[in-house]
């Protein structure tokens, strides 16, 4: 496999996480352990209860895909409350599913009504004995997701995709958008491996995200445009990972674009 430090955009992330604004408790400590809440009746056995925040159920899970085993935290709204529909969170090469937790993602969209799943992708986080189905930075095949998608039961949900994981989710979603009820691409890589034919007959609503420092960010813009129904969320100063840098201006954007999907 590839060296993930071989990849330019792995040495963007690294530049980012040393500053050290969103690690360990710099923006919110995760759910502390052994915290007692109820667990929904839809949570897969061997889930893990790990916090109550703000009358969210936060939860620890794995789930076997391709005979091995992927690590993920899953935000549910308060108890007895329906979720409208399921976000799945991907991440890039120098994060994983705490990211989401630290930046308080996975709270914010369980309290507006939404079930929020972060994963972390495999060789990564806590998922590191898995071994990817392709090397770092080749597309995946799309039956990856896929099997993703079924093991934790997502319905017609909304993938958030930044850098890394859009070698996972752009093969999904120009061979399985029906199962997509919309796409929030962050920067991802591997948007030249697609031709303008593939994403024009994706018609599902796609919110692309990048900073304005971020030169793969304006790099993937210039294939995701194709999408013909995207709009933009352009963060002025931020670099890569614009939604570490700009997370006030990243909830408010995504919240905004989940509320307008039916």
């Amino acid at each position: 496999m590839t060296s993930p430090l071989a990849h330019p955009f792995s040495q963007m992330e690294k530049r980012k996480s040393e500053k050290g604004r969103w690690l360990g408790g710099s923006l919110g400590e995760p759910a502390k352990p052994g915290v007692q809440v109820a667990i929904p009746t839809h949570a897969p056995e061997g889930t893990t209860t790990v916090g109550d925040m703000a009358d969210v159920q936060l939860n620890e899970n794995t789930i076997t895909v391709q005979g091995q085993s992927l690590f993920y935290r899953e935000a549910l709204p308060a108890a007895g409350q329906s979720p409208r529909f399921s976000v799945l969170l991907l991440h890039g090469i120098r994060f994983s599913s705490e990211t989401w937790l630290n930046l308080g993602s996975l709270t914010k969209l369980a309290q507006a009504g939404y079930r929020a799943v972060a994963i972390d992708l495999p060789g990564l986080g806590r998922s590191k004995g898995a071994t990817a189905p392709t090397p770092l930075g080749q597309p995946a095949p799309s039956g990856f997701l896929q099997e993703v998608w079924e093991a934790l039961g997502l319905g017609t949900a909304v993938v958030v995709s930044p850098s890394l994981s859009g070698m996972y989710s752009l093969p999904f979603l120009t061979e399985h958008s029906t199962q997509l009820r919309g796409y929030v691409p962050v920067a991802p890589i591997c948007t030249e491996k697609f031709s303008v034919a593939q994403y024009s007959s994706v018609k599902i609503p796609t919110l692309i995200v990048y900073g304005d420092q971020d030169e793969m960010g304006e790099s993937s813009f210039k294939h995701l445009q194709h999408l013909p129904n995207h709009r933009v969320l352009l963060m002025k100063g931020a670099g890569h990972p614009c939604y570490l840098d700009k997370p006030d201006e990243w909830h408010t954007g995504l919240l905004d674009f989940l509320q307008g999907l039916a």
